[in-house]
């Protein structure tokens, strides 16, 4: 009988960090969800039979913590980093550099802390690093310079350890979504503004859904382990290219 899979899935309390988890789940797979809010994890847990732990991704301690809680229940085949923030729409010249750290400090740094400390695992099972990158990690757009860059560096992150890890029978996944309605993600990001959040997608017969990305991420980790999925563009059929979007009234 072969090992059950077992995944840390970040960014879990919502969105298409809660759909992987759903997802996986469906396929058998034992998975963990990480993030900061308690009560929806454990909506998620009731629901999908996962298991969970409470932690934010800019906490040395809380990372710490969660590595010494996966690592002495068992092997990791996954880790999918989705954990990630987009804060205001911008331009340069207006922009908060408290915002830019905010960004790179979930986005970039908090994805450096949950590898490092879940690297040992992942090389012992030969398993699997998943990148929630972004469309805009590959084109910068007017507005979104601080999560271009913050996404632009999940991109070289995600590069580089795959140079780096596959001595080591590491894949090493890149997923990259252009435009994707969630319930939070564009809400959040123009401080619950529901006038700005729905403009961005105003028109837009068909945008992405979590859903959509997360099956993205499962296919990726379910095919055969000599296969790797460097980078993978998702986008609507609406979307073209980061700047051209067909939008009917």
């Amino acid at each position: 009988m072969s090992e059950k899979q077992r995944a840390v899935v970040t960014g879990a309390s919502s969105g298409i960090g809660a759909a992987t988890v759903r997802q996986l789940q469906a396929l058998d797979w034992d998975v963990v969800a990480v993030a900061r809010r308690e009560d929806r994890l454990r909506e998620l847990a009731d629901a999908t039979g996962a298991s969970y732990v409470v932690a934010d991704v800019t906490s040395d301690d809380d990372v710490a913590r969660l590595a010494g809680q996966i690592t002495s229940a068992g092997p990791l085949h996954a880790l999918v980093n989705n954990a990630g923030v987009a804060v205001r729409a911008d331009r340069i010249a207006d922009a908060a550099v408290a915002d830019w750290a905010r960004m790179y400090d979930v986005n970039v740094l908090g994805t450096v802390r949950v590898t490092h400390a879940l690297l040992p695992a992942l090389r012992a099972s030969r398993g699997d690093v998943v990148l929630m990158g972004s469309t805009a990690g590959l084109v910068g757009y007017e507005g979104g310079g601080g999560y271009s860059a913050a996404k632009h560096g999940v991109h070289a992150f995600a590069g580089t350890l795959r140079l780096e890890e596959a001595e080591n029978d590491l894949r090493v996944i890149e997923i990259a979504p252009g435009m994707v309605r969630t319930d939070e993600f564009a809400l959040n990001r123009f401080e619950g503004d529901r006038t700005a959040s729905d403009a961005v997608y105003a028109g837009v017969a068909a945008p992405l859904t979590a859903d959509d990305v997360a099956t993205a991420v499962t296919w990726a980790l379910t095919l055969p382990h000599h296969m790797n999925v460097d980078l993978m563009v998702l986008r609507p059929v609406a979307q073209a290219a980061q700047h051209k979007v067909i939008r009917r009234s």
